[in-house]
């Protein structure tokens, strides 16, 4: 099974820091974030990696190169300009198997992608607890039913295993996530687990500081 970072979006909300670094290269207590991906992917058997690329998109080549570094064997899929994170997986469905995993580059948490080889589901998300800029949550979880409606709410984690049908009939073309995810939680077609490790959305300077705290 393949993985997949996404890592194209230029970070606005982590400005002026990311006017020079992509967001993926920020550092977390002295690593970027994306190279503890990276580790933690393959700590758990994984060996090929596809990271889309677009704002500095040069920069993380020049820093990662084949992977090898990582035990590691790395794909880029470039974006001349950032297609969401739907529209960069439909871009990359080519270079990721039948079925494959997909984080944020711009998380930092101690989750084990192993077990994400265990779920077979179309679509399996990491929930976590709210945060305190997300409080109403994203979905329910009703035993490992993930819905729209219901409660306790909780968060998505940006963390989550694919069957490449789940993106069936998108054309390619710049596209968020979520409206997909809604949509499926909606028919119940998405399967969860909440995650209770460490977790933060490295998505504001206030939240990057925090972090390096």
């Amino acid at each position: 099974m393949k993985a997949m970072i996404l890592a194209a979006g230029r970070g606005e909300r982590l400005r002026p820091l990311t006017d020079t670094v992509p967001k993926s290269l920020l550092e977390v207590r002295g690593r970027p974030l994306i190279e503890y991906h990276l580790e933690a992917l393959s700590r758990a058997g994984f060996s090929e990696i596809v990271i889309n690329l677009s704002w500095l998109g040069n920069q993380v080549r020049d820093r990662l190169g084949d992977g090898g570094d990582f035990n590691l064997a790395i794909e880029y899929s470039a974006e001349p300009e950032a297609l969401e994170t739907a529209g960069g997986i439909v871009q990359a469905l080519p270079l990721l198997g039948e079925r494959f995993i997909v984080v944020n580059a711009d998380i930092f948490t101690d989750y084990d992608f192993a077990r994400l080889k265990r779920s077979d589901s179309k679509a399996h998300l990491v929930l976590v607890e709210n945060p305190q800029h997300n409080p109403q949550g994203d979905f329910s979880l009703r035993e490992s039913t993930v819905g729209n409606n219901g409660s306790p709410r909780y968060t998505f984690s940006g963390i989550a295993q694919y069957h490449r049908s789940f993106f069936d009939g998108l054309v390619p073309g710049k596209q968020s996530l979520a409206p997909l995810l809604r949509a499926a939680a909606q028919q119940h077609q998405l399967t969860g687990e909440l995650f209770s490790g460490v977790w933060s959305d490295i998505g504001t300077l206030e939240r990057l500081l925090a972090s390096n705290a």
